[in-house]
């Protein structure tokens, strides 16, 4: 699984004109999943989404908060285009993808471990292979990628 975590001072998902999520202050949570994942890679990467320390302390201290210490908001989405190739040519490559009901099934699963890691009503959720608008306000900006397992190889 692979994700791209963005610490916001707000973040919102639309789909179809209508606001289905949103948050203030904590991290956008773009998640992939890869050919081959399990619920381990899953159980990694919602472990190092709820610890990753991304604020500073009252003290000064860069870098010593999580989501959690600060009480923030989570909002995943899930993003298969993440594990895009391209390599070749002009246009992305998407076998590095794990298909769509397998990938929806492993996907809520990281999804459900995050909110149980944490707080339920502060982690909110896109709509899984929906067009979706996503809007969010960086807060730095910080943006990391984050792997858990092995990389897929591309196609």
């Amino acid at each position: 699984m692979k994700a791209i975590l963005q610490r916001v001072l707000s973040a919102s998902v639309t789909v179809d004109k209508e606001v289905v999520s949103s948050i203030g202050k904590g991290v956008l949570v773009f998640a992939a999943v890869a050919p081959g994942d399990t619920e381990k890679e899953a159980d990694s990467l919602a472990a190092k989404v709820l610890k990753m320390k991304l604020w500073d302390d009252e003290a000064g201290g860069r870098w010593k908060k999580s989501v959690q210490d600060i009480e923030g908001e989570v909002l995943c989405v899930s993003q298969f285009t993440l594990l895009a190739s391209t390599k070749k040519g002009n246009k992305p490559d998407f076998h590095g993808a794990m298909g769509g009901n397998e990938a929806k099934v492993l996907y809520d699963y990281f999804f459900n471990k995050v909110q149980q890691g944490y707080k339920p009503e502060r982690v909110k959720n896109g709509v899984f292979q929906a067009m979706m608008e996503v809007a969010l306000v960086n807060d730095g900006p910080v943006t990391l990628e984050l792997n858990a397992g092995q990389k897929a190889p591309a196609g």
